[in-house]
């Protein structure tokens, strides 16, 4: 009795190992394969910017090199570039957490050998600066809850992803670039709207490189909610577990997945919490 549609993979031509090193850009999805490596020892850096989600943030990231005008609102000065996680009570103190945040992602980008980008949503914010001071900003990557008359929400074009992605990979051709689209739904766009910026990544990534299907794995093998979290929207733990094990089967020699498994069984004992 056949229960799952299994999405064909064929291992990649190219391997990723130890030897490697790896920035994780995009989604929350990188978050979670991101700590995955993590938690196996992979020389890999997460989200320098935090969390972004939209093609032309994450393109944007790649390419800052300095501090852009910061806004202040709620008592805090945020970066529109950067996650939430970033924004401080001070100016000072957040310029220097966003300096330190490009000069680790500069610094990530000339060394790694292996780059993995995740698209969440073709949907994005595009700053107006309707009353307030900002310069520098187009979309932006977080709104940090800005006045919703701040912003011009629209739809990326096809065309649009991939004139914003084409000049980085002419520049970094040395580099291995694997491309793949989030699996969690953002059904505050409506689930139709969703379904049109989905499908909007996928026709983005066919014309940029190499591509990991997390979001097929998703939707028809783990065609389930068992395999979600309580918000019906996210994996849940089980369902990340299941795609890493595809994502190393596609990517991994036989030799580099026993070393992944004995050093994760070295990191859970580095992390048990004693009893007494």
């Amino acid at each position: 009795m056949k229960l799952q549609t299994i999405v064909d993979i064929k291992p990649s031509e190219w391997k990723i190992g130890y030897e490697d090193k790896i920035l994780m850009l995009g989604s929350c999805f990188s978050d979670e394969i991101g700590e995955q490596m993590q938690q196996r020892y992979l020389n890999v850096t997460c989200n320098p910017f935090g969390t972004l989600y939209n093609p032309l943030s994450i393109a944007q990231a790649l390419q800052m090199t300095e501090v852009l005008q910061l806004v202040e609102h709620d008592g805090l000065w945020h970066s529109m570039a950067h996650h939430g996680s970033f924004s401080r009570a001070t100016k000072e103190e957040a310029e220097q957490a966003i300096r330190a945040s490009i000069q680790t992602m500069q610094q990530a980008l000339k060394e790694a050998t292996v780059v993995i980008v995740t698209f969440g949503t073709a949907w994005v914010y595009e700053m107006k600066g309707e009353g307030l001071p900002v310069t520098g900003y187009g979309v932006v990557g977080n709104c940090h809850k800005l006045p919703e008359s701040c912003f011009t929400r629209r739809r990326l074009s096809v065309e649009e992803i991939v004139a914003a992605w084409r000049p980085i990979l002419d520049c970094y051709p040395d580099k291995h670039w694997l491309f793949t689209v989030s699996p969690i739904r953002h059904i505050r766009d409506g689930l139709h709207e969703n379904q049109i910026s989905k499908a909007t990544l996928l026709q983005a990534v066919e014309q940029l490189g190499d591509y990991f299907p997390s979001y097929e794995i998703m939707l028809d093998e783990l065609r389930d909610y068992r395999f979600y979290a309580d918000d019906l929207v996210h994996p849940s733990s089980l369902a990340v577990n299941y795609i890493w094990e595809r994502f190393v089967d596609t990517f991994c020699t036989n030799q580099t997945k026993n070393e992944l498994v004995l050093q994760h069984k070295r990191w859970k004992h580095e992390h048990h919490l004693p009893l007494h």
